[in-house]
């Protein structure tokens, strides 16, 4: 019997408004509710920031929707969710945060192989609009390219 396929949620839009420089893949604090909704893939993290609060980090703006079938016991969709990440990692990201125009933004939510919930997160550097229309043409480009051979 095959392993089921596990839904992955991506952040298709912060390759378009972000330079993506550093990748980290961390853990991510759920409750039960939210862990059934993610394996239905019914989460969205594109409004999505990382934001440190009192030396933890957290995911905000995050949204999941509520599982279906737990009523009673029904989570927030949109709520603070604590990344967990080594607390070396943790500084090192604080120091990187504390330069200009750079900012923590999650790529995407996906299961490891072990049945844990992670998210990819990225230090990013804001693009200009000129830069965004650099990144449409070398897509054209590469689509044209690919498509010729």
């Amino acid at each position: 019997m095959a392993a089921p396929v596990m839904p992955e949620v991506k952040n298709r839009r912060a390759a378009f408004d972000y330079f993506l420089l550093d990748h980290y893949e961390c853990g991510i604090q759920l409750v039960g509710s939210e862990v059934k909704s993610l394996r239905l893939g019914d989460a969205s993290i594109t409004e999505a920031f990382c934001t440190f609060i009192e030396g933890e980090l957290f995911l905000r703006n995050m949204r999941i929707q509520p599982f279906e079938k737990a009523v009673h016991y029904a989570h927030e969709p949109i709520r603070d969710r604590k990344l967990l990440l080594h607390r070396t990692e943790l500084r090192k990201l604080e120091r990187k945060l504390k330069d200009q125009g750079i900012t923590l933004v999650p790529v995407r939510v996906f299961f490891a192989p072990n049945g844990l919930a992670k998210v990819e997160i990225a230090l990013a550097k804001g693009k200009k609009s000129y830069d965004k229309r650099d990144s449409l043409k070398e897509k054209d480009i590469k689509r044209d390219m690919d498509r010729d051979a």
